[in-house]
């Protein structure tokens, strides 16, 4: 199947630069762009991508406000949303997170790891980089605590959830959490599963913010 995708950004060079990347793939289309949040937002409701690249930083509307728009109304599927960010300068990063962006995407990432993350982002795998993702909530929890809307219910979670959902807020994958708690990787896919539908988290990105929200894991711990 071919995976469609919404460039927005406010830079015709950048615009350009993903286009040529994104073209030579024969499983990637990108069906159009937008030059600010506000473009964007229209263009998710008339094309419905599957994957949108959000700058943060675009005039008018920008492009934290444009993603809470899009993953907030019914557009028939679901839009995944990578945010375009240069890392060390845009401290929104964590609040489009929280708006239920499907993760994040450095500017000057190679064409390989683009490719890989709209891949990624399309299957549904939303946290992307989890090292760099890691880095960045410690970052921004370290000064500033937002929240997530709803009650929180770690309660809820049973010993072995917990377990997971603590190993999963470090960035490890199934694979590795498989190898550590000994148990089947389809099994831990169950146990993600679970525990995003009993705190009502919308994918794994979330899952990670909660973590450092609630201290479950903390900035600089291992």
């Amino acid at each position: 199947m071919t995976i469609s995708v919404l460039v927005a950004d406010d830079q015709q060079l950048v615009r350009a630069g993903f286009k040529l990347i994104l073209q030579t793939q024969p499983d990637i289309h990108v069906i159009g762009e937008a030059t600010d949040g506000a473009e964007a937002i229209d263009a998710a409701e008339k094309l419905r991508p599957d994957v949108i690249l959000m700058d943060i930083r675009m005039p008018g509307v920008d492009g934290i406000e444009a993603a809470r728009r899009i993953l907030s109304s019914d557009h028939g599927h679901v839009i995944r949303i990578l945010i375009l960010t240069t890392f060390d300068r845009d401290e929104y990063v964590y609040r489009a997170l929280l708006a239920g962006a499907s993760g994040f995407l450095l500017k000057d990432a190679p064409p390989e790891q683009l490719v890989a993350a709209i891949r990624m982002v399309d299957a549904g795998d939303a946290l992307l980089s989890p090292s760099i993702t890691r880095r960045l909530i410690e970052v921004f929890t370290a000064t500033q605590r937002a929240s997530l809307e709803g009650p929180i219910a770690l309660s809820q979670l049973s010993p072995r959830e917990a377990d997971v959902f603590r190993l999963l807020a470090h960035g490890k994958s199934n694979l590795e959490i498989a190898a550590e708690l000994i148990v089947a990787e389809t099994t831990v896919k169950t146990h993600v599963a679970r525990i995003l539908t009993k705190l009502g988290l919308r994918d794994r990105v979330q899952a990670v913010v909660l973590a450092y929200e609630t201290g479950v894991v903390r900035p600089g711990q291992q």
